[in-house]
């Protein structure tokens, strides 16, 4: 048992080496993903709704879908870090844009299970959804890009 109990340790320990400050983030997609597919399969009957294997699997592909957008946010921070690195220029940029693509996808993935369980008829609280809808605002003008417009 205690063999088991070191390598679940190990296992962790290298998830959060091999991920730094973007772990808890995707920890909490993996988690709020499990929970919205399932709420999401309990809500259909409150919605009178039929549940299909083919809606469940389209809601599986669209979990899938978070994950790939996490990657193209970690490929953004790689590919900014590589050319900072390759032109020598005396900056430090952090890798965020794949963390904060992770905390959007999270606040989006707990609204829609609070929806599930509004469906269901369970109460809720007031002030939870608001909360959630303003740390998505608020992530989502963290970085604030602007479109480069063409000289016409």
């Amino acid at each position: 048992m205690e063999k088991v109990n070191k390598f679940f340790l190990a296992l962790i320990g290298a998830f959060f080496s091999f991920f730094g400050m973007l772990a808890i983030p995707l920890l909490l997609l993996i988690g709020s993903n499990i929970i919205d597919w399932v709420t999401g399969i309990l809500a259909c009957k409150y919605r009178g709704e039929r549940l299909t294997s083919e809606k469940s699997f389209n809601g599986i592909m669209k979990k899938m879908g978070c994950y790939i957008l996490v990657f193209i946010g970690f490929m953004v921070d790689v590919l900014i870090q590589y050319c900072i690195s390759n032109l020598g220029l005396p900056i430090i940029f952090p890798e965020i844009f794949a963390c904060i693509t992770a905390v959007w996808l999270v606040c989006s993935e707990i609204i829609s299970i609070l929806e599930n369980l509004i469906d269901m008829g369970i109460p809720m609280p007031p002030f939870l959804k608001p909360i959630i809808e303003r740390i998505l605002h608020e992530t989502e003008c963290k970085i604030e890009i602007n479109k480069i417009e063409e000289d016409k």
